[in-house]
């Protein structure tokens, strides 16, 4: 648009600098000769003029007054090329300054606005000046930030105050499972609890894939590596053998949501294995690695696994579909990038790559 509007400008200008350099020389030529029509045509020996003296003149013989004012218009246009010449180039670099002042409004709107995330709602454009277009424009804008940040905070409240009121009444259902219920009914009470158990960890990952989901309002300095080894001395590896190979690295961002990333990337490659199988870990390079031994993976379905309550098998004892989820909105919290890819032979490799720190 810069560039259009400094060609719009000079173009303008020009045009404008022609047709008056084209109107001045076409009234000066004809002025020149009208006045010199008025005048006496000299003698050729220089004797003034009288009305005895006929003038003599060679019919091809060009007047000198004549051949002056051929000169001197020759030199006006002349003079007008060059001035045309420099006045383009004046042209130019005064479009060019006065369209990019013109625009740095919008320059300040899209910088905003690409800078802007769920965890920055709180910056405005707040655009000074006269009550142009521009000026409307960015308060416009301004006014849909705070329009979005009150439906955003908003929800944050809803989830925060359905996180309460969702966690008590299960606590005190499992507490009156644990405590009422008799020995004898022992398989409906393990069955009881472990529907408790199941409806906890579902609201426990929705609330945190909402929270990613929102961006991070805070970021520190982690060390991956470190989050890694402490997934991996937590996790409940049964018959599946784990082994880790972890370089250095440092993320800015959530200690909390990376270690639920972590987390879930090595108990969705446990609980998908085939018995005795492997999992293998790798840090290397800003990228992630978690790859394991499980069934065979349909390539056409990689587009589902991460999204939320998709399973690659139908079995809902393996969990509610959420793990992969919260791993993509994690690393998208992050500005890291997840890919998917069968192993052959079976199995799946999830790697995540996360920004040069």
């Amino acid at each position: 648009m810069r560039v259009r509007l400094t060609l719009i400008y000079s173009g303008i200008f020009l045009l404008t600098s022609v047709v008056l350099l084209v109107i001045v020389n076409t009234l000066l030529r004809q002025a020149l000769h009208t006045r010199i029509a008025r005048l006496p045509e000299p003698l050729p020996g220089g004797a003034p003029p009288g009305p005895a003296a006929p003038m003599e003149r060679m019919p091809d013989t060009p007047s000198p007054l004549s051949a002056l004012v051929r000169d001197v218009i020759h030199y006006q246009w002349d003079v007008s090329a060059l001035a045309i010449g420099v006045l383009a180039v004046v042209s130019v670099v005064v479009g060019w300054v006065i369209s990019g002042r013109v625009l740095r409004p919008l320059h300040r709107i899209t910088a905003t606005a690409q800078r802007l995330s769920l965890s920055t709602l709180h910056e405005r454009i707040a655009l000074s000046g006269p009550r142009d277009e521009l000026k409307e424009l960015a308060d416009t804008f301004d006014a849909m930030l705070d329009r979005l940040e009150r439906s955003v905070v908003g929800q944050r409240r809803f989830i925060a105050n359905a996180s309460h009121e969702l966690r008590t009444p299960l606590a005190v259902q499992r507490t009156a499972i644990e405590v009422g219920l008799p020995e004898d009914v022992g398989e409906i009470r393990d069955t009881l609890l472990l529907h408790n158990h199941r409806i906890e960890s579902l609201i426990d990952a929705l609330l945190v894939l909402s929270h990613a989901e929102h961006g991070l309002e805070r970021r520190s300095l982690v060390a991956l590596d470190e989050v890694v080894q402490l997934v991996l001395a937590e996790v409940d590896r049964g018959d599946v053998t784990v082994t880790a190979r972890l370089d250095w690295f440092v993320v800015p961002g959530d200690p909390i949501l990376l270690n639920r990333l972590v987390t879930n990337l090595v108990d969705n490659a446990v609980r998908y294995n085939r018995p005795g199988g492997a999992v293998e870990v790798t840090l290397a390079g800003g990228v992630l690695t978690v790859r394991n031994t499980g069934p065979e993976v349909p390539a056409e379905r990689l587009g589902d696994i991460f999204a939320p309550f998709r399973r690659l098998h139908t079995s809902r004892r393996q969990g509610a579909g959420l793990g992969l989820s919260i791993v993509a909105s994690i690393a998208t919290a992050h500005g890291a990038a997840v890919r998917a890819r069968p192993n052959p032979g079976g199995g799946l490799e999830v790697a995540v790559t996360f920004p040069a720190g």
